[in-house]
């Protein structure tokens, strides 16, 4: 369905000043479809639907995105940020999304500067929903500054918090799967969540919210399901957000980037299980003694 263009608002979370329009296009997130099973049995089953979003600036088509369409609002405002194509969302007047044309007119104040030298650079990622980022990874790790260990910490007992939030959640993975998903935490306490057929599109979609409301992410814990390639690592420090949990594993070049910029990584994180690959410093273990469950 589509929205109506008005003033963006989240509940209790108000807008940033000069914040953009957006529509309100969320869509059907589920399809009922019948299957048959090992027994040969038909039932029914929900799958997740999956749209294309074609994104278009100031009228020239830039990227198409694959999406549930949960925030597709959202989803573009992160990714423009996050491609750092615009500055801030204050750069953006309006986001109005039409799903009966699967297109999201972006419409800035003042056009993008350098959208040339901007968009000349693609990196090729394994990103699902996505496929490449512009620009090169590691110059733009080299400009960004995270907050140091002294005022960014993380305790055991707070990261043990995060995952029982995340397991008990009534997620569309556990109702349908086929799905990744990104939350955003502070001092524990669930502040976002978001689910979309791609990890980067979960995460476009935390920073989108995060500009749009002004959200800080120096205190802040980045939960997703996916795993820590360097562009989701970068994207996370890009938000500011010192410490990324992951319930999956994590690669080479995304441990080399968090070393790098001095990020405190989780990966494996399911229940009481997980481990700390990166940023030692900011974690507060709780050590318990053999016998201890």
């Amino acid at each position: 369905m589509n929205g109506r263009l008005e003033a963006a608002d989240s509940g209790p979370w108000r807008p940033v000043v000069d914040a953009p329009r957006l529509t309100a296009a969320r869509c059907e997130l589920l399809r009922e479809i019948v299957v048959v099973d090992e027994h040969g049995a038909r039932r029914a089953l929900q799958i997740p639907q999956e749209r294309p979003l074609t994104v278009f600036v100031d009228k020239r088509e830039l990227v198409t995105l694959m999406t549930l369409g949960e925030w597709p609002e959202l989803l573009v405002l992160g990714w423009l940020c996050n491609q750092r194509l615009v500055d801030g969302v204050a750069e953006v007047e309006s986001v109005t999304v039409d799903w009966e044309v699967g297109a999201a007119a972006v419409r800035t104040r003042g056009g993008l500067v350098d959208l040339e030298a901007k968009t000349a650079t693609r990196v090729v990622t394994t990103g699902c929903g996505q496929g490449t980022v512009f620009g090169d990874l590691m110059a733009q790790a080299d400009a960004i500054e995270l907050p140091d260990a002294r005022h960014a910490r993380i305790a055991q007992a707070t990261l043990l918090r995060i995952l029982e939030t995340m397991r008990g959640r009534d997620s569309i993975h556990r109702r349908a799967g086929s799905v990744h998903g990104c939350a955003l935490f502070a001092a524990g306490e669930l502040l976002q969540a978001v689910e979309d057929v791609g990890r980067h599109n979960a995460v476009d979609t935390v920073t989108g919210w995060m500009a749009l409301h002004g959200v800080d992410g120096a205190d802040k814990v980045l939960y997703t399901t996916g795993r820590l390639t360097s562009e989701m690592v970068l994207k996370a420090a890009r938000m500011g957000v010192p410490v990324v949990v992951s319930r999956n594993g994590v690669t080479a070049m995304g441990h080399e980037m968090a070393l790098r910029l001095g990020m405190t990584l989780f990966g494996r994180a399911v229940n009481r299980h997980f481990l700390c690959y990166s940023g030692f410093e900011r974690f507060d273990p709780e050590v318990q003694s053999q016998g201890q469950g």
